[in-house]
């Protein structure tokens, strides 16, 4: 995965000398923007703590495993080399954030991914990624 700086993407997207900044207002453009179309900022600060919980590789590493199947703690364990105690962790953080689901099945928790927009929001980012890569 490359290490891609907000600074090296503003600078390569402006190369030629095209100005960031305009200069002429733009009043009708902005009026047509209802509020339901602007994100209200108490909803851009959940989303921003929301995003920011998913910073993590850890946690990322797991849901891309719970992305192609359940797994219980020991199985997540051991692929992901880690100790079941920091997994189970990370699935505490994961449960919070409502993006797994657990199942008991006698002395084992299997985990999955609690529903299609997880794994859509994971494979998008995914793709992205890959297309940026190339």
């Amino acid at each position: 995965m490359s290490d891609i700086s907000t600074d090296k993407v503003i600078a390569d997207n402006f190369a030629d000398g095209e100005d960031i900044c305009c200069e002429l207002p733009h009043a009708n453009d902005i009026e047509h923007l209802s509020p339901r179309e602007t994100l209200s900022l108490e909803k851009a600060q959940r989303m921003s703590e929301f995003l920011g919980f998913l910073a993590d590789p850890n946690r990322l590493r797991i849901i891309s495993i719970l992305a192609t199947q359940e797994m219980c703690v020991g199985d997540l364990a051991l692929s992901l080399e880690m100790n079941e105690s920091a997994v189970s962790h990370q699935l505490r953080t994961l449960r919070a954030l409502r993006l797994v689901n657990h199942r008991k099945q006698g002395r084992h928790v299997f985990y999955s991914l609690q529903d299609h927009h997880v794994l859509d929001f994971y494979q998008a980012v995914v793709e992205h990624l890959d297309e940026v890569e190339r």
